[in-house]
């Protein structure tokens, strides 16, 4: 069984890739994760959301092709 790993695409990404990322690693549908992501970010008077995107940049590696 192949372990699965946290890193950002490459492919199918918007801005950084964090939401597809997220998406591939709980397999589910990236509009589904955005959705969440936005709805958070809005909630929480944008600032937790756009840092907490900021360290998933910094800290989720990049996909090898």
């Amino acid at each position: 069984m192949e372990q699965k790993k946290l890193t950002r695409p490459v492919t199918g990404r918007t801005l950084c890739g964090v939401c597809a990322g997220l998406a591939n690693y709980l397999n589910v549908d990236v509009t589904i994760v955005r959705l969440l992501f936005a709805i958070g970010t809005f909630l929480t008077a944008f600032i937790t959301g756009i840092i907490a995107y900021l360290i998933c940049v910094l800290i989720m590696p990049e996909e090898q092709a």
